[in-house]
């Protein structure tokens, strides 16, 4: 019999409080986002549903269009893909939190847009620790510099950290790159979010210190 998103869900809350459990913290320091990429308006209704109350999108585009469908309410849309400058303010009309800032540029753009739209802008810097060419995010030399800036502007609200590590098969592998970050956190701003693991590796990352979780496959099944 095939599984149902209520089922999926489950079994993802199941397998975050056994990771919790294992590193000795508590599962609801743990914030479940459903990364509702490429899935309908439906799905994520469904999700609702189930009791979830946190989606990611990549896109502004598909995201804007999709929260104009199912609006806020209780609901926290968070943009977790690459923003580009030109979207900055679409993102800051459509969504609550972005996670993936990762220039100076970048934070002056929104926090301007902020002030000219009135509202204030909860955000994470993404890390890059791999150097990847084709991933986003400010090097380790250049976060404090970013930080500062974020710290210093008028609209923007520094939550924590994201990072979005190589992919391996084996989700082990991704476990220094996990820890690192903490480390970083722990140093610049202890307590602050960390925004790591998705559905192949989010128990280790929960292991080593996740306070948001970016689940996608694992809840709503393999991409439309």
């Amino acid at each position: 019999m095939p599984q149902t998103l209520a089922s999926r869900i489950a079994l993802v809350r199941d397998r975050v409080e056994r990771a919790a459990t294992r590193a000795g913290r508590d599962p609801a320091e743990i914030r479940l986002i459903a990364v509702s990429k490429t899935h309908t308006a439906a799905a994520v209704r469904e999700a609702i549903a189930a009791g979830l109350s946190d989606f990611g999108e990549n896109k502004v585009q598909e995201g804007e269009a999709k929260i104009a469908e199912i609006g806020h309410g209780s609901i926290t849309w968070h943009l977790i893909g690459h923003l580009q400058a030109n979207k900055a303010r679409k993102a800051v009309r459509s969504f609550d939190v972005v996670h993936s800032l990762d220039s100076i540029e970048l934070a002056e753009r929104l926090d301007r847009i902020c002030d000219e739209e009135g509202r204030g802008l909860p955000v994470l810097i993404q890390v890059d620790l791999a150097g990847e060419a084709t991933k986003s995010g400010v090097p380790v030399g250049g976060l404090d510099a970013l930080a500062s800036a974020v710290r210093s502007s008028e609209n923007l609200d520094l939550l924590g950290l994201m990072l979005l590590p190589p992919h391996f098969e084996d989700p082990e592998a991704t476990r220094p790159y996990f820890r690192r970050l903490r480390e970083i956190r722990d140093k610049m701003m202890p307590g602050g979010e960390l925004s790591m693991g998705m559905s192949h590796d989010f128990e280790v990352a929960i292991e080593e210190g996740s306070t948001m979780i970016r689940v996608g496959t694992a809840i709503f099944g393999d991409r439309e």
